[in-house]
């Protein structure tokens, strides 16, 4: 399926929320997701079902001053 990753246009097989970020492998803390402009709860990924389409948002903090 083609989605939207931060205004790249990506391929993935993930299904879910939770697939795509073990697909990325994002770190298990200090990230957010937003998916249509609106931020996902870490503990709903699993239950979140990517569309065709889908415009994601990946925001990794950064440490630093």
């Amino acid at each position: 399926m083609q989605i939207n990753i931060n205004n790249k246009s990506t391929d993935t097989a993930a299904k879910t929320l939770q697939q795509l970020a073990n697909e990325l492998t994002l770190p298990e803390k200090g990230v957010a997701v937003a998916v249509e402009n609106q931020m996902i709860p870490r503990d709903q990924w699993n239950d979140f079902t990517l569309q065709e389409g889908a415009h994601v948002v990946i925001i990794k903090a950064a440490c630093g001053g």
